[in-house]
């Protein structure tokens, strides 16, 4: 059985880190992404390195499995016009342009619906096609700053950090994939595509999920908490004999284990520690007590012991840890050929279909004369 999208066509006018990744879920659930380039330099990822793999660099590897690149020059009439051939038998187009950018290109929806009705056309942009920002421009920093999730990261006292992946990227990409794939669904009730205008700055916003029920709630900004968490505790990061191991406890009855398990009976008949709610309130007086005693073991015995008394507990991988972890190799999480260097693999897996096989990310250019040719 084929992959969910296999005989789809997906034009990719994308570039950077958000349209791609969105594009490349598509390309892993079957779908043909034929990526355009500009001439030259094509995606200003290709660009971003060292290291560079086979000549590409491994940003660009990361975002582009499994596509066909295309070279084509938007600012002529000719590029413009094989675009508008190619959208003639397309089921998808993405762009991730400056609002408008696309209207000069004569790409943008209303011309390109005219010629394909059924044409699911998405645009993902820093800000949205509206408001007062839309023509600012927008990378995952600017948005992460200004969605509130980056003032609450880090510890009290200390500035706000970035996330070392890029999450309002990640975000827009996931939500500009499920809306396309929500369109094709309708799709084959009505015919008829749609336009889809997503930005990295609503999407994560979104993610501010229970920090802004809290700021409605009670009207105070959340505190930054380094690694724990504003309603759960212990539920962070805790520094063991040799490196670092998180604890999760989610509920009492794992922390009565907890404490069963690492000989701290005394604290179960504390009340300022009996349930969850007088946890949180006291959490300065908890955490010292288990930061000393987490210091008297290395992070694996701690594991190993937390494990056993089902309670959830994990060391805190290094990348190294994770490409030897035997979980991520039993899901092929990182797919390995002979030919080219390791990769990551798609999360999506389908009963009925074999994990598909795919292609690393192709040379600029790589097949522009072959679909060309098809024309």
């Amino acid at each position: 059985m084929g992959f969910p999208l296999q005989g789809l066509r997906v034009i990719d006018l994308t570039q950077d880190f958000a349209g791609p990744f969105c594009t490349m879920i598509l390309s892993d659930l079957g779908a043909e992404v034929i990526k355009i380039e500009k001439p030259g330099t094509g995606d200003e990822t290709r660009a971003w390195g060292p290291p560079f793999v086979n000549g590409i660099s491994y940003y660009f590897l990361s975002l582009n499995r499994g596509k066909k690149s295309v070279v084509l020059d938007l600012k002529t009439r000719e590029g413009q016009g094989i675009v508008r051939k190619l959208v003639v038998d397309a089921d998808i187009f993405v762009e991730s342009s400056r609002p408008g950018q696309m209207a000069g290109f004569n790409l943008d929806y209303p011309k390109l619906r005219k010629i394909n009705k059924a044409l699911v056309y998405a645009s993902i942009s820093g800000f949205g096609q509206t408001g007062p920002y839309r023509d600012r421009l927008g990378y995952d920093l600017i948005a992460f700053a200004m969605s509130g999730i980056m003032a609450t990261t880090g510890e009290a006292g200390r500035p706000p950090i970035r996330i070392s992946v890029p999450v309002a990227d990640i975000a827009a990409g996931h939500y500009a994939s499920t809306a396309i794939l929500a369109a094709l669904s309708r799709r084959l009730v009505t015919g008829r595509g749609d336009y889809i205008d997503l930005s990295l700055h609503d999407s994560i916003v979104s993610w501010l999920t229970y920090l802004a029920s809290y700021y409605f709630a009670t009207g105070k900004e959340p505190q930054r908490l380094g690694s724990a968490h504003p309603s759960i505790v212990p539920y962070q990061a805790f520094g063991c004999k040799d490196k670092d191991l998180v604890v999760a406890i989610g509920n009492d009855n794992q922390w009565t284990n907890f404490c069963r398990a690492t000989g701290q009976e005394r604290l179960l008949s504390d009340n300022r520690f009996s349930t969850n709610p007088s946890r949180v309130r006291n959490r300065r007086f908890l955490i010292p007590v288990l930061e000393r005693m987490f210091r008297w073991r290395k992070a694996k015995e701690w594991h190993r012991i937390l494990v056993q008394a089902k309670v959830p507990a994990a060391p805190v991988f290094s990348i190294r840890d994770v490409a030897r972890d035997p979980q991520v190799r039993n899901r092929r999480m990182i797919v390995r050929s002979k030919e080219d260097p390791p990769s990551l693999g798609s999360p999506m897996r389908f009963h009925k279909t074999k994990p598909k096989k795919t292609t690393p990310a192709p040379q600029l250019g790589q097949h522009t004369r072959e679909i060309l040719a098809e024309l």
